[in-house]
């Protein structure tokens, strides 16, 4: 069922003035519309899980008349969409036999049928109870409560404090039982985080905004069940992913170092009591995709990395054996799910980098099946837990995302279970942006951009161009869909189009999905060939569109797009001619502080590599700026602080530029959420752009 009609839209900013050509609603439509609630393209809905029967979905969704989400039960059919009922349970960990449930219900863990009959708690303490695992046999289940371990049995009465931590010790989560004599267990300390400050100024009172950051140490222990006797298996401070095989015969931690340049994953043999490598993996950059996982019941592990270029598939079995590449090619793969021991389903871009299909990989011939074959992007992948379907959000252009579910069994055949996109949203007149691979000034680096153009082509005097930067670095956002992101700023770029603006986007060094290199060719010195790439979708822009005026060229971002519009208006001039820059990062090394899991690996530590960190800032180059620039910033953003710009500010002012415009939003965090604030922000970048190009 369809919510909204699009079609009686206020009027308001941005008229074409092509009287001559058919209106659609997009010419009438207004920013302040844009911007503001109902939204236009709705929102986007939630995959929850699957029913445990694997017949229905669950999904979140708000529809655009409503103020609140609400979860919504539907077959995979797409058929009898209904609201869940009131005591809906959100997850669950099912039985080793599939017959039981546990759940966490109001701090207590309850046990029932595995159609949510005959409920009972099965542990009420004074504590918040979490982390309930089953045994291998189903017979016990081990939890955590005020930090420690706990089993108790579920067929037999019987309870059991497993760990007894001091006061200052952190926490115990549960990773697995080590057979029916050991748990496998992690910790994760913060003590030497270091305290920062976020001021809020909008109450009655300044508050601190105090916030703990730093990079945890953490820990991976076994735990003998009969003695209590807790044996450390693994400590670093850094990224551990742990896990234990079914037959609790093994443990394994794949561990990162804190600047994700050295990769180790290690077994432990919890019945020899011994350990040993199995994989590393090093880099001059930054490791990414690390996934892996055991078998669901051999003694084998799957493993992701980037060792070729590409992040595929290996296997090794526990003992270090039989070490297997099951992919290959140039390609990413950002999803992967064990079906069996011996198959695979994962998803992949190798048919067009902005593309996403979902295949079955069989491990012993390395063949793989193409489940999907519409042409889509599609992410947000969910396996049922019979491990025959993928529930998952489907995107093409000027399509915005909804639901699908997919039979592995069936291959070609989508079943649509969401229908949220307002009705009339595709009489819009959406321009449809054109999609494009191009080759870099290498000659090697190959490019995505899209570019949308026009309504009216003044091949006299030419079009200014408006450049977005999307923001992260490490993100995609051209590929042949609606954007997740950066929705509102697609619909903005279609609005300048209707003001005869041509609007580029490039997915630059730093990207996902490309590969290795294409990722780390910025490590210690981000932005420059991040505009050198966005400098050669110019070059391809002028040589596709002769009328796309280049000597005007706008460039905006927020977050890291805002610190690639400050930093390329500063270090490529000739080719940029006015910036506007939102919530941008102006200094990394206060980033490092606060971010240091994401500043660290790609730049080192400002004592160490502090040229890294000189030639990155835009800080760096404030004071020579000659082209005019608007910084906007939430004052209580913490993420990217509002010092950045109070910094970037200072120095233009003590360099005497009078050239630039700044506005900041005092109840704004690093993602805005009044609809006022966004308005605001948007209106301002569209007239900095009016006066600056035209």
């Amino acid at each position: 069922m369809k919510y909204l009609s699009l079609l009686f839209l206020l009027p308001l900013l941005f008229v074409s003035s092509n009287d001559a050509q058919a209106q659609t609603p997009l010419d009438t439509l207004s920013l302040k519309r844009l911007m503001h609630e109902p939204y236009i393209p709705g929102n986007r809905p939630s995959f929850i899980r699957f029913s445990v029967d694997g017949k229905y979905a669950f999904y979140s969704w708000r529809k655009v008349d409503e103020k609140r989400s609400k979860t919504y039960k539907v077959k995979l059919n797409g058929k009898d969409v209904e609201e869940a009922s009131s005591d809906f349970v959100r997850s669950f960990t099912l039985s080793p036999n599939g017959d039981q449930l546990i759940y966490q219900k109001r701090g207590d863990i309850v046990i029932a049928d595995k159609n949510f009959e005959n409920e009972r708690t099965l542990i009420a303490s004074k504590g918040f109870d979490y982390s309930a695992t089953w045994n291998t046999e189903g017979t016990k289940i081990a939890y955590a409560v005020n930090g420690d371990v706990w089993i108790t049995g579920v067929t037999e009465s019987m309870i059991k404090q497993v760990t007894a931590k001091k006061d200052e010790e952190p926490s115990y989560s549960i990773v697995g039982w080590g057979g029916d004599d050991k748990i496998v267990v992690r910790q994760s300390d913060n003590s030497d985080s270091k305290e920062y400050y976020f001021p809020e100024y909008a109450g009655k009172y300044v508050k601190t905004g105090a916030s703990r950051r730093g990079v945890s140490t953490n820990s991976v222990s076994v735990v003998d069940i009969a003695s209590g006797k807790v044996k450390e298996l693994f400590e670093a401070k850094g990224y551990v992913r742990s896990d234990v095989s079914h037959s609790g015969k093994y443990a394994m931690t794949d561990a990162m170092d804190p600047a994700m340049k050295k990769r180790t994953i290690t077994i432990y043999d919890l019945e020899q009591d011994s350990s040993y490598v199995v994989f590393e993996d090093s880099t001059q950059g930054w490791l990414y995709g690390t996934n892996s996982s055991f078998a669901p019941t051999e003694d084998k592990i799957m493993l992701q990395n980037e060792k070729d270029g590409w992040n595929h598939i290996y296997t090794i079995h526990a003992d270090g054996s039989n070490f297997k590449q099951h992919t290959t090619g140039a390609y990413d793969i950002p999803f992967v799910r064990w079906i069996d021991d011996n198959q695979m389903v994962i998803a992949t871009n190798e048919v067009d980098y902005g593309e996403t299909h979902i295949y079955t990989l069989d491990l012993k011939s390395n063949n793989k099946k193409q489940i999907t074959k519409a042409e889509a992007h599609r992410r947000d992948f969910r396996l049922s837990s019979d491990k025959r379907y993928v529930a998952y959000s489907r995107t093409y252009f000027n399509e915005p995302a909804d639901l699908y579910v997919v039979d592995l069994k069936k291959a070609g055949k989508e079943t649509r279970i969401t229908d949220t996109v307002p009705e009339g949203f595709a009489d819009m007149g959406w321009q449809k942006e054109e999609y494009i691979r191009f080759t870099g000034r290498d000659g090697e680096t190959e490019i995505s951009a899209s570019i949308l153009k026009p309504d009216q082509i003044d091949r006299a005097n030419g079009n200014p161009v408006v450049v977005f930067v999307h923001g992260a670095g490490s993100l995609q956002n051209v590929f042949k869909g609606w954007s997740f992101s950066y929705w509102r700023e697609y619909m903005f770029h279609q609005l300048l189009t209707k003001k005869g603006y041509y609007v580029i986007e490039v997915d630059y060094r730093h990207s996902t999905g490309y590969g290795r290199k294409f990722r780390e060719d910025v490590t210690n010195w981000m932005g420059k060939y991040e505009t050198e790439d966005i400098q050669d979708g110019l070059a391809l822009l002028a040589e596709r569109h002769p009328a796309a005026d280049t000597s005007r060229v706008g460039i905006y971002g927020g977050s890291y797009g805002g610190f690639m519009a400050l930093y390329a208006v500063s270090q490529a001039p000739e080719s940029f001619d006015a910036a506007a820059a939102l919530r941008a990062v102006t200094n990394w090394e206060n980033y490092y502080y606060t971010n240091p899991w994401y500043t660290l690996p790609r730049l080192g530590t400002p004592e160490a590599d502090s040229a890294n960190y000189a030639r990155s800032s835009p800080l760096t180059f404030a004071e020579d700026l000659d082209k005019p620039v608007i910084i906007l910033h939430g004052l209580i953003d913490n993420n990217v602080g509002f010092q950045d710009a109070v910094q970037y500010i200072e120095k233009l002012v003590q360099s005497g530029n009078e050239n630039f415009d700044m506005m900041m939003y005092p109840t704004e965090r690093h993602s805005f959420r009044d609809p006022d604030a966004w308005y605001d922000e948007y209106r301002r970048i569209y007239e900095f752009f009016e006066k600056h190009l035209r």
